[in-house]
């Protein structure tokens, strides 16, 4: 696949990256949860200086769209006063600290990336992507591919030290497990990590210290739209929403917090269930928008040829495992494999089953009635 450009990092609040629809800024909030404050305190930032859209990631971050380049540096200011960016460049670029996000207050995953953060300035310069998992929880929740370097519940009860693409781990105490992450960061650079990008590509032997037979604890699943024991969760459709629509929910909702998690959901601690939902938010476990990824696609992003949010809309309830319309081969929305995807190139799409975007088609070439018909959607 060709006609897209890989760049190779995610923007971030001091780097941000430029879309069809602007500037997207994306914010890192600390341990994945931003106060009542915070929250409507962006969503008023994102209506005054972006389009009034915000993205829920796959990592668990926010993204402002639509920034003015002349908007920037008042935006940047306000989210610094907020305590939702740090006023240190060179500190924020390495806040990428995905946090297992029902935690409590005390727990170790809540220790741990405490400690972690408070480390930030002993660790080396890493590559764009590459982050932290603090997974630490009874059970690991987050899944393969979201994090290099992770501290999660081992099968023996305790928390291990576990590489990416390795599968299994390292006993470490908890005390000492924000030092180990960073000691295994360094590793990744003297080892030559950089080239190859991320963990799970770095092919050279770990060292001995970070080398054990621990396998992770059996995975439990993540959340789903419902009632939970710190408020309530909610899916967002395609990970987009309007801010107007995030103020109302967490007003009309009670919310006193908001943790982002890594599957599109959102969980608003200290929150009632509202019936209905404002536009673009998921109450019902099973929604068949739960099962599909669709990145923002043409005009949004420039590297997309064709519009795939309108027709993931279409094509989600006809099918029953997960879907990804991407708008290139870089598949943004979903970097593994599902059970339906369908890729853009020149205006039309290719179909893979069982693949990842870019993967080598099934059909190639499909418009999108084609692709409707193909699975018997109208």
């Amino acid at each position: 696949m060709t006609g897209f450009a890989v760049r190779g990092w995610c923007p971030t609040a001091w780097r941000p990256m430029l879309a069809g629809d602007g500037l997207i800024v994306r914010v890192r909030p600390r341990l994945g949860q931003l106060s009542r404050a915070q929250i409507l305190g962006l969503c008023e930032i994102a209506n005054v200086h972006g389009n009034g859209m915000i993205d829920a990631t796959s990592r668990a971050n926010l993204q402002i769209r639509g920034v003015a380049e002349g908007n920037l540096p008042t935006l940047l200011d306000r989210l610094v006063a907020l305590d939702l960016v740090d006023a240190d460049r060179w500190m924020e670029e390495r806040r990428a600290i995905l946090v297992a996000p029902d935690w409590t207050e005390g727990d170790d995953s809540a220790r741990i990336a405490g400690q972690l953060t408070a480390r930030l300035g002993d660790l080396p310069d890493l590559p764009a992507k590459v982050g932290f998992g603090i997974d630490a929880g009874d059970a690991p929740v987050l899944g393969a591919g979201l994090a290099d370097f992770r501290i999660e519940r081992g099968a023996d009860g305790g928390p291990i030290l576990r590489a990416e693409g390795r599968a299994t781990g390292v006993p470490v105490a908890v005390d000492a497990a924000a030092e180990a992450l960073v000691a295994l960061a360094h590793w990744f650079v003297e080892s030559g990590g950089v080239v190859a990008g991320r963990m799970a590509r770095h092919a050279a032997p770990l060292p001995d210290w970070a080398r054990g037979e621990v396998a992770p604890a059996p995975a439990r699943a993540p959340l789903q739209p419902g009632r939970h024991a710190l408020g309530v969760t909610c899916g967002v459709a395609f990970g987009s929403m309007a801010a107007g629509a995030l103020a109302t929910l967490v007003e009309d909702s009670g919310a006193q917090a908001v943790r982002l998690t890594p599957w599109r959901m959102l969980l608003l601690e200290g929150a009632r269930a509202l019936s209905p939902m404002p536009e673009g938010f998921i109450a019902e476990a099973g929604h068949p928008l739960l099962r599909a990824d669709a990145c923002p696609g043409a005009p949004l992003c420039p590297q997309a040829t064709v519009a795939t949010r309108p027709l993931a809309l279409r094509l989600a309830r006809h099918l029953q495992g997960r879907l990804h319309i991407s708008g290139c081969a870089k598949g943004c929305a979903h970097a593994g494999p599902v059970d339906v995807v369908a890729t853009g190139r020149d205006g039309l799409f290719d179909l893979g089953l069982g693949a990842r975007a870019g993967d080598p088609p099934s059909l190639s070439g499909l418009t999108p009635q084609q692709l409707l018909a193909h699975f018997g959607a109208d």
